[in-house]
């Protein structure tokens, strides 16, 4: 196996271990991949902070006031995909897929527009995962396609698991190795 390079080892980690995240074997940097491009205007630092301050209280589960918050943000910018991203998760939260699905739509659209990769790749794995919550695969299949090219491991893996001709490739791989056991 210490003869293999990354990506061998990477193949062979996704036949024997599907359920595990591709990159603890592959490791791929979204960070250095992926970004925003925010011009830092007055209204665009002040409307970041508003975000900041709105993920501290949904962390203390303060959501109707991270709701305002954020509501603010985008008021302050309603062209940044950030804030409506960041609000669809409180909406997630608290239940209201509804909500979150349309902000997600609209986080995309802008995301598509200006150039924020980071924020789009997040809104397309979001909205994947309440499509897939909702049994409409195909929809869920179309977002994280779209985010696994935008260089996402997460969306990459549910591709994987999407897949049913993977998924059963796998099982019976695995059902072989445990016979020759």
């Amino acid at each position: 196996m210490s003869q293999l390079s990354d990506h061998d080892k990477a193949v062979i980690n996704c036949i024997f271990n599907p359920s595990l995240p591709l990159d603890q074997i592959y490791d791929e940097e979204l960070s250095d991949d992926i970004k925003d491009v925010d011009a830092n205007t007055p209204d665009v630092m002040q409307s970041k902070n508003l975000e900041y301050e709105a993920i501290k209280l949904t962390e203390e589960k303060h959501f109707d006031e991270a709701l305002r918050v954020l509501d603010q943000a985008i008021k302050l910018t309603p062209g940044r995909s950030s804030p409506y991203n960041n609000r669809a998760q409180v909406h997630q939260l608290r239940g209201d897929a509804e909500s979150a699905l349309y902000d997600l739509t609209k986080a995309i659209s802008l995301g598509s527009r200006n150039e924020e990769q980071r924020t789009l790749c997040q809104a397309y794995c979001q909205r994947g995962l309440l499509y897939r919550k909702d049994d409409q695969v195909d929809l869920a299949r179309d977002d994280f396609g779209k985010a696994a090219k935008l260089g996402s491991v997460f969306a990459k893996n549910q591709m994987v698991e999407l897949n049913p001709y993977a998924a059963l490739c796998n099982q019976m791989l695995r059902k072989a190795f445990q016979n020759l056991k």
